[in-house]
């Protein structure tokens, strides 16, 4: 039996809708905070924040360069941009003392909230960045669909499963 221990991300690379590489960027991948309401009454000692299931507050994703590149500008336009963010993580064997590469990639649908040109200053990085919000989001490991949260198609999916399957079986779209 082997013990495989993730140890980093060796690199990643970001496409756009055409499999156009975008360039080379860090990445801010969105956060799954689910909505939620304060439940309290009779019966419960206190409160309790309960999550409204398969809903999410406004998620992000952002992308920064060291310059401004050709592409920032098209992600500009004001429509939704689907990105491919596609990486390769190290994970060590340490019952074969070996590593082996597992793949991820993460596809996001988002529409531009902010683009920043950066800076011009002498001899420095730019720094420009863009951030979209995100609705629409899948997650792959080792090339198994994880997560997939699409927000307008009432779909988010956990290994498999859709926990608002019933929510659209109940409002008549299942």
């Amino acid at each position: 039996m082997s013990n495989m221990v993730p140890e980093k991300l060796i690199n990643f690379r970001v496409y756009n809708e055409t499999k156009t590489l975008l360039g080379m960027a860090d990445a801010q991948l969105p956060s799954l905070e689910a909505m939620t309401d304060t439940v309290k009454g009779a019966g419960i000692a206190g409160e309790v924040e309960s999550p409204v299931l398969g809903h999410f507050s406004s998620m992000s994703v952002t992308l920064n360069w060291r310059t401004v590149m050709n592409d920032l500008a098209g992600l500009a336009v004001q429509k939704s941009h689907q990105l491919e963010l596609r990486g390769a993580q190290q994970v060590y064997d340490a019952g074969k003392g070996a590593y082996t590469v597992v793949p991820i990639k993460a596809v996001v649908k988002a529409v531009p909230k902010k683009t920043d040109l950066g800076k011009l200053e002498v001899g420095a990085t730019q720094d420009s960045s863009w951030e979209g919000e995100v609705n629409y989001l899948k997650l792959f490991i080792n090339n198994e669909e994880r997560i997939e949260l699409d927000k307008f198609n009432f779909i988010f999916k956990v290994n498999g499963v859709d926990y608002l399957a019933d929510v659209k079986t109940a409002l008549g779209q299942g």
